[in-house]
C-alpha cells in the first residue's frame, strides 16, 4: 500500500508541473490561479442598494383583513437596482433587437448585416454567424432612406400584415411574429434533484418563446366602456410617450426582457476584455419591499410618513386620491417614469405610477415558510399547472389603485400570462464581491 501511495503522489505531481501551476520559483505553494481583478460598477441608470436587515411586513392596520403579509426581520444582500419602471423607449429598444434579428437571419440573408471572420482565422465549427450590431446602427434594416432601402424593401414584405389585414396597403409590422427565444438553468430544480441519478442537465433547462410586443389593447380590456382608444393608438408608439413606464407586459415578457439585457450586457463587456456581472433578473418580493423603503424604519410609504401628502398639501405619487379625481395628483393615467421625489434609495415611484412584477410566485402563507436570510418563494410554473400556480407578487401600486395599494408591505398578484395597463416592471442585478461602502 505504501508504494501504491507514494506512486499517486508522484502521478500528481507530475501532472500539476506539467501544467505550469506550482512551478515559477512560487516554491510549490498555493497561490491561486491567474484571473483578472474584478470591481463592480453601477449600471447605466441603477443605483447601488446597500444589504442590510429589515422589518417585512405590515406597519399599519389590514385594511383587507387579508393576513398575507405578517412582520418579520430578514436580511437582503446588496443590489443593483432601476432607479425608474422601465420606460416604453427602453423597452422598445428590446423590440426593435428582435424585429431586426428576425429581419436579418430569415428574410434578408445578406452576409453584410453579419460580422465577417478575421483572414486566416477558422469558420464557426457549428456554422454560426452573427449580427454586427454596430453595421445595423449605421445602416437600419428598416429605413427608407440610405443605400440599403431600396434592396430591403421587396425582401421585407412577408414580415408585414397580408392581405385582408391590412389598413390602406401600408406596411405595417406583423407583431405576431416578433418572437423571443432562450434557454436558463433552472437552479432551483437543479438544487432538488441533484442527487437523482435519472436526470440529466437537459432536465433543468428551461426554453420559452414569448412574444415581445406589449398588449396595447390593455386600455380597452381594463376598463369597461371607458374611452380610452387614444391610449390605446398612441401609448407605447408616439414619441411623446417615450419616458413613460411600459405597461401590456406579461410576466414572462418581463422575465424575457432581462435574458436579454444580460446578453447585451455580457456581449458588450466581452468585447472590452471586461468580466461581466450577474444576470438582470426581476426583484423578488423582499428586495422590491426593501427597497421601497429606502432605508427607513417603520414607514408606510416610500417617502417615510403615514400621509400621501407633504407639509404643504402636495400628492407624494400617482395613483386615484378620493373617490377618483384622477388628476388631483398630476396625471391622468401614468406619468414620466422620473415624476415626483425618489426615496432616500434614488428610486423614483416606488408605489404608485405602475404596480411592478416581482419574479416571486404569490402564496398567501410565503411569509411563515420563507427563510428570513434573502427570501422569496419561487415556482416555475408549467403551462398544464392550474392557474393558482401561475400567481406572481405584484407590488408599488398604480396610477388607477386606491392609497392602501401603495403601501411598502402592501403584496397583491398578477397571473403570470396577463398583462395590464397598471403593471410595468423593473430590474436588479446582484453586486459582486464585498460591500461598495465596507473599507475593511
Amino acid at each position: 500500500m505504501k508504494q501504491v501511495y507514494f506512486l499517486i503522489i508522484v502521478l500528481t505531481g507530475t501532472i500539476l508541473t506539467g501544467c505550469g501551476i506550482g512551478g515559477g520559483g512560487n516554491s510549490g505553494e498555493v497561490i491561486g490561479v491567474r484571473q483578472r481583478s474584478f470591481r463592480a460598477t453601477t449600471p447605466l441608470n441603477m443605483v447601488y442598494i446597500k444589504g442590510g436587515t429589515f422589518l417585512m411586513g405590515q406597519t399599519d392596520q389590514d385594511v383587507t383583513f387579508a393576513q398575507t403579509s405578517q412582520t418579520r426581520q430578514v436580511t437582503v444582500a446588496p443590489f443593483f437596482m432601476d432607479e425608474t419602471e422601465i420606460s416604453n423607449t427602453k423597452y422598445k429598444q428590446f423590440v426593435f433587437w428582435v424585429r431586426d434579428s428576425i429581419a436579418i437571419t430569415n428574410y434578408l440573408n445578406d452576409d453584410k448585416y453579419y460580422l465577417q471572420p478575421k483572414k486566416g482565422a477558422p469558420a464557426d465549427p457549428n456554422g454560426r454567424k452573427y449580427i454586427n450590431w454596430k453595421y445595423v446602427e449605421s445602416n437600419p434594416v428598416f429605413s427608407t432612406r440610405g443605400k440599403n432601402a431600396a434592396a430591403n424593401a421587396p425582401k421585407l414584405q412577408g414580415l408585414y400584415y397580408q392581405g385582408d389585414d391590412r389598413v390602406f396597403d401600408r406596411n405595417e409590422i406583423d407583431v405576431r411574429l416578433l418572437k423571443y427565444n432562450y434557454a436558463l438553468m433552472s437552479l432551483r430544480d437543479a438544487s432538488n434533484y441533484r442527487n437523482d441519478k435519472t436526470k440529466r442537465r437537459s432536465d433543468f433547462i428551461l426554453r420559452d418563446t414569448v412574444g415581445v410586443y406589449p398588449d396595447t389593447l390593455v386600455w380597452l380590456n381594463d376598463f369597461s366602456y371607458a374611452a380610452n382608444e387614444p391610449m390605446v393608438e398612441g401609448y407605447f408608439s408616439h414619441p411623446a410617450y417615450r419616458n413613460y413606464p411600459v405597461v401590456g407586459v406579461t410576466w414572462r415578457q418581463a422575465r424575457a426582457f432581462t435574458v436579454w439585457r444580460t446578453r447585451l450586457s455580457d456581449g458588450a463587456k466581452h468585447a472590452r476584455g471586461l468580466d461581466p456581472n450577474l444576470p438582470f433578473n426581476l426583484p423578488n418580493d423582499a428586495e422590491f419591499e426593501y427597497a421601497a423603503r429606502g432605508g427607513r424604519v417603520g414607514t408606510d410609504y416610500p417617502w417615510g410618513g403615514p400621509y400621501i401628502k407633504n407639509a404643504k398639501g402636495c400628492l407624494m405619487a400617482n395613483f386615484k386620491p378620493g373617490r377618483g379625481n384622477y388628476t388631483d395628483d398630476g396625471g391622468a393615467y401614468t406619468v414620466n417614469v422620473r415624476s415626483y421625489f425618489p426615496n432616500d434609495f434614488g428610486l423614483y415611484n416606488m408605489a404608485g405610477n405602475v404596480a411592478e412584477w416581482t419574479s416571486s410566485a404569490y402564496d398567501e402563507s410565503a411569509s411563515t415558510f420563507v427563510h428570513d436570510l434573502a427570501p422569496t418563494f419561487n415556482y416555475e410554473a408549467k403551462a398544464s399547472d392550474p392557474e393558482v400556480l401561475k400567481r406572481k407578487v405584484v407590488r408599488g401600486g398604480s396610477w388607477k389603485d386606491v392609497g392602501y395599494f401603495l403601501q411598502n408591505s402592501t403584496r397583491t398578484f398578477e397571473y403570470q400570462d396577463t398583462a395590464k395597463s397598471y403593471i410595468g416592471f423593473r430590474c436588479v442585478t446582484q453586486y459582486l464581491g464585498r460591500d461598495i461602502k465596507d473599507k475593511r
